[in-house]
Formats: C-alpha cells, sequence, structure tokens
C-alpha cells in the first residue's frame, strides 16, 4: 500500500491563537483575522519586528521578519498585537492531542507544523468513512478508494480542530513528505488540498521555484542565472549542469521538483536533544561600557547555564556573538580546560571572549552559545580551577531549585539589584535570553481588547 502523509499547518498560527482568545476568552469581538493585522515585539525595546501577519495584511505587502516601522508604512492602520508564547504552546498542545486520536506516527515539525503518517488509519474499517462529507468545491483528487478516504479523513480532522478549537489549518495529502508540504501551502485559510504524483506536473511544475521546499534567498538567485523560473523547468534541467554549478545542493533540488522524497514520518512530539545551548539579547540602547557589557553576559550566562544543569550535561566551548549598532556580526569562542555546567565558568569564558573581541564599537545584540556537550559524571580536580566546583554546582543547583518553585525573580544575583554607573540599572534583566519576559505571556488587563 502506498504510504498516505499528512501536512498540517496552522494558518497564521500566532495571530490565528491570539485572536481565538481574545474571542473565546476574554469576550473580544473583533476577529484579528479579518482585518490587516500582526504579531510583533515591542519597537520601545527594538525588538520591532512582524512575527506572524493576518491574510488581509498580505495585500499590503507586509512581510515576517520586516520592522514594525516598515509594515506601519506600508499600512498605517495595521493593528499589532504582542506576542505571548506560553498561550501558543498551550494552542500548539491542544491541536497534538487531536491530532493523536487519528494516529501514533505525528512529527512535530515545528510549533504550528505537522506530518502524520495515516496509512494504517486509513485502513481502519471501523471508521465511518461513508458519514463524512465534503463540500462540492473542495479542491482535492483521488484515484481509488484509499484516497478518497484520505480526503474525508483530512476534512473531517480539519472541520474537528475548527470547532473544537477555535483556529483554522490547511491540510496538504500525498505519498511523501516533500509534496504534502507543498500541497499544504496552496490556496489558504482553511482548506484540503491533494498532491499526488499524478497531479505534479500540472499542480507544481508551475508554481515559482521560489515556492519549493529548500530554494532560499541564496538558491534562488542562482536557479535564475540559469534560466530556471518555475519548478518544472528546475524538474527538467540536466543534472550535470546543476551539479557543476551547485554541487549536491542542485541535485537535491532538482529531485524535490521532481516530487521525489523517501524520508520517513518519525514519532517524534519532543525536540531532538540539543548539540548546544545558548540565549541571546536585544539591548535596549547602544551599550557602549564594558561592564554593562558584562552585565549582559552574566544575565545571558545565568539561563544558558540553568538549561545546561536542567538537562544533567555539561559544555566544554563558550563562544559569543556580537552584532553593533549597524548590524555586522563578530564572533568568537573559547575552548575550557574542563566541562562545565557553572554559570560563573560560562560567564568568565564569555567575558575572555568579549575582551578579545570588542574594540569599542556601539552594541546592539550579544549572544552566549556553547557546544561540545557531554553527559561526563563527575569531574577532574585541576589545578588551575579558579573555582571550587562540588561546592559552587551544588549552590547553583540549589539556587535552580528556588526559582523553579517561586519564580524565577525569588533569587538573583546583588549586582542586578543595584548596578553602579549603569544609566539604568533595572533595564538588564538577572535572567535574559531566549524568550523574552514579554513575550512569554501578555498581561491582558493593559491591552485594548475590542
Amino acid at each position: 500500500m502506498e504510504r498516505i502523509i499528512f501536512h498540517i499547518d496552522v494558518n497564521s498560527a500566532f495571530l490565528s491563537w491570539e485572536a481565538c482568545y481574545r474571542i473565546h476568552h476574554l469576550g473580544g469581538t473583533l476577529d484579528l483575522r479579518t482585518i490587516p493585522s500582526a504579531v510583533g515585539g515591542d519597537q520601545s525595546k527594538r525588538h520591532g519586528i512582524i512575527l506572524t501577519k493576518s491574510i488581509p495584511a498580505k495585500k499590503y505587502h507586509i512581510k515576517t521578519g520586516e520592522p514594525i516601522v516598515d509594515a506601519r508604512r506600508k499600512c498605517p492602520e495595521l493593528v499589532i498585537v504582542p506576542p505571548n508564547y506560553t498561550l501558543y504552546s498551550h494552542a500548539s498542545r491542544a491541536m497534538i492531542e487531536i491530532l493523536q486520536e487519528y494516529t501514533d506516527t505525528i512529527e512535530k515539525y515545528s510549533i504550528d507544523e505537522a506530518f502524520l503518517d495515516m496509512t494504517n488509519a486509513l485502513s481502519d474499517r471501523i471508521r465511518d468513512f461513508d458519514a463524512i462529507r465534503l463540500p462540492a468545491e473542495i479542491d482535492a483528487t483521488w484515484q481509488n478508494e484509499v484516497e478518497h478516504r484520505a480526503v474525508l479523513l483530512a476534512w473531517q480532522l480539519k472541520e474537528r480542530i475548527r470547532e473544537e478549537l477555535g483556529f483554522t489549518v490547511n491540510i496538504g495529502i500525498s505519498s511523501n513528505k516533500l509534496l504534502a508540504k507543498m500541497a499544504s501551502d496552496f490556496q489558504k485559510p482553511d482548506q484540503v488540498h491533494t498532491l499526488w504524483p499524478s497531479e505534479i506536473e500540472h499542480k507544481m511544475w508551475p508554481l515559482p521555484v521560489e515556492d519549493l521546499f529548500y530554494v532560499g534567498y541564496a538558491t534562488a538567485p542562482k536557479l535564475h542565472r540559469l534560466g530556471i523560473h518555475t519548478i518544472g523547468a528546475l524538474a527538467q534541467f540536466d543534472p550535470d549542469i546543476l551539479y557543476h554549478r551547485m554541487k549536491s545542493h542542485g541535485l537535491l533540488v532538482r529531485q524535490f521538483a521532481c516530487g521525489i522524497d523517501d524520508s520517513p514520518v518519525i514519532p517524534q512530539l519532543m525536540e531532538a536533544p540539543p548539540k548546544g545551548y545558548g540565549n541571546s539579547c536585544t539591548t535596549i540602547h547602544d551599550v557602549t561600557d564594558r561592564q554593562e557589557a558584562y552585565w549582559h553576559l552574566l544575565s545571558l550566562a545565568e539561563t544558558v547555564s540553568q538549561r545546561i544543569r536542567a538537562d544533567e550535561v555539561r559544555v566544554s566551548c563558550v563562544d559569543i556573538s556580537i552584532r553593533d549598532s549597524e548590524l555586522r556580526f563578530y564572533g568568537h569562542q573559547k575552548q575550557l580546560r574542563s566541562p562545565t555546567d557553572l554559570t560563573l565558568e560560562i560567564y568568565d569564558a564569555a567575558c575572555r571572549c568579549f575582551d578579545e573581541l570588542w574594540t569599542g564599537y556601539p552594541i546592539r545584540h550579544l549572544g552566549i552559545h556553547t557546544s561540545k556537550v557531554s553527559h561526563a559524571v563527575g569531574r577532574q580536580v585541576d589545578l588551575f580551577d579558579r573555582y571550587d566546583y562540588g561546592k559552587l554546582r551544588q549552590a547553583e543547583c540549589a539556587v535552580d531549585e528556588i526559582r523553579t518553585r517561586y519564580g524565577n525573580d525569588a533569587i538573583k544575583r546583588a549586582r542586578f539589584v543595584s548596578a553602579p554607573g549603569c544609566a539604568d540599572p533595572y533595564a538588564i534583566d538577572h535572567m535574559n535570553g531566549g524568550i523574552s519576559r514579554e513575550r512569554r505571556t501578555v498581561d491582558y488587563h493593559k491591552e485594548t481588547i475590542s
């Protein structure tokens, strides 16, 4: 039996989840999905970019990732709401719970996307497929009973999510993950689309080559220079020339253009173990004082090391990243003498990297990243150790426990309570990086709900 793969994609996910919450839980009457609107960061804190936008906002050519100030120039009446990642996590989990009623083979691709292997679910004779009715205008085709059942089940699943959770999804159906994902990107929102191998030539090949998976902003210009502007042209292009010009990546995207993809749906609802740990932050103002930069690095080291200790691993490499006021990037790394999970050891290494890298230019963005993760048990005493590892780790684990039980602000380092010499001593969050506090949740009492 041919594989049957679904790709589930939430329509304008963050905005849809925000709109549903405001309507169904806060008593709002205005559906953000029906007006030019977007979820965006706090422009005053230099997090001001568009994270997702409504379908009506697309006609103004507003793009995900662009600065809010640019989006407002295109559409002055654009409604911007703050992000609430806690809400989005809950909504994503609620969707996964429904998907699990249909199959155990679910690969969570992102917070708002998932692949489902429905092959066995469609052979289940217990399901009453005859009771599912499709609207006459649905854009889906089938050549046999199995494909027909796939469309019926996808339609039922889409309707359940809309009725029970309030938001809409697109579902793409095919015999492999690539084609299913391509199908889900067809006309939106709230649609079911098929892209069977027999439909590739008339449904996928006429599309711009930029619409193909793995053809990004760097690959597309290379293909254009070869005279390739559609997916069909790529599928029929000479593979030898592609390899000569683009090496293995050229052959890969040509394979995708032909609809070839053998990758399995790997049951995975949790993220794979990290190969490294890192956090970064955009500073409220350009930093030109070394001591203030150190405070930012310490706040980042706090959150990075807490995650490392929670996973019971250690790291052997620390590197920092800097973006200056002109958005130029700088990076530097240090190898540690011994693997560590201590905040202060990671902080010290980050400061040494910073001192060797920074020449005084204004800093807009700072990050700490770690790699070479190990599960080492115990640690060899080193004559050159600056800290008593055993005692300090006990103290830091105790701090982690307090913060877990009573909140991150239950205990903080003294230098974050009072920071002499800093223009605003309270501007630096003592637990910085990752999803910032204002984006983890939203105080809806301060929001205008209409």
